[in-house]
């Protein structure tokens, strides 16, 4: 605690107190406290401006007891002058601290502060979105070169319908424990999405995280722990129809009914 009567106990006190607020302020688990922060640092600027104008009168009005080592008084008084001058410009560089954390301060209490996103759960597979190449990947490679991963992972978004997608993906086969890769792919995460590009090869893919609470269809076919790559498709994934057993073959002639 301040005595607010010792200057040595008070410096010390406050100097360890700025130690420990630079370890504490290397992470705000909620931004929102930057502003209080910001605030009790202001007031700090203050003080410390204070503090260096009294530090510069007492070095002024004490020359006279000012000394050298070798006990000549013209040289310490000389030097204790030069203190004054250097803490009165040091006092006179804070006005512009305080200008500046004021202006922040003002700045970030404008700032309305959303909850963080929150991550996707536990993954246990991945299920392929749409797989394109050719011309259709050269408009999405286009919008990484231009706008960024997360553009292209949110064009791409468009191709997701859902469970339909999911249930797409488990039909067909495209459920991965491992998301298929080259050796020249490169790949971007954006919460439950994954996108891999391939400018070399003119390939883009978007898969989506099929967390472990999620239970598989137990006709669907199993993920594939050996990667390969979807079949290119513009388009979200369409559950294939199942074959018909009362259907006649496409390979014979219809059956002709008999009369008894």
């Amino acid at each position: 605690m301040p005595t607010f009567q010792n200057p040595t106990t008070d410096a010390a006190e406050a100097s360890e107190a700025l130690r420990g607020l630079a370890h504490a302020s290397r992470v705000f688990e909620d931004p929102a406290d930057t502003y209080a922060v910001l605030g009790d640092l202001l007031a700090g600027v203050r003080s410390l401006r204070q503090v260096l104008d009294q530090l510069a009168t007492s070095h002024l009005t004490n020359r006279v007891r000012a000394h050298d080592d070798a006990g000549d008084q013209t040289a310490g008084a000389t030097y204790a002058l030069a203190a004054t001058a250097e803490l009165q410009q040091a006092a006179a560089l804070l006005d512009g601290v305080h200008q500046r954390v004021d202006a922040a301060m003002a700045a970030s209490g404008r700032i309305a502060w959303h909850p963080a996103a929150r991550e996707p759960g536990p993954v246990s597979r991945w299920v392929s979105v749409v797989f394109l190449q050719g011309q259709d990947a050269d408009e999405v490679l286009a919008i990484i070169d231009r706008d960024g991963t997360d553009a292209a992972i949110e064009h791409l978004s468009g191709f997701d319908l859902g469970e339909e997608t999911i249930q797409a993906a488990l039909v067909n086969g495209y459920v991965y424990d491992t998301i298929p890769t080259g050796p020249l792919d490169r790949t971007t995460t954006n919460g439950i999405n994954k996108l891999t590009y391939n400018h070399d090869h003119g390939l883009v893919s978007l898969f989506r995280a099929l967390p472990e609470t999620r239970e598989p269809d137990a006709q669907a076919p199993s993920a594939r722990t050996t990667p390969s790559r979807p079949p290119s498709r513009s388009h979200a994934p369409v559950v294939e129809e199942e074959d018909d057993w009362f259907a006649p073959s496409q390979s014979s002639p219809a059956l002709r009914g008999r009369a008894l």
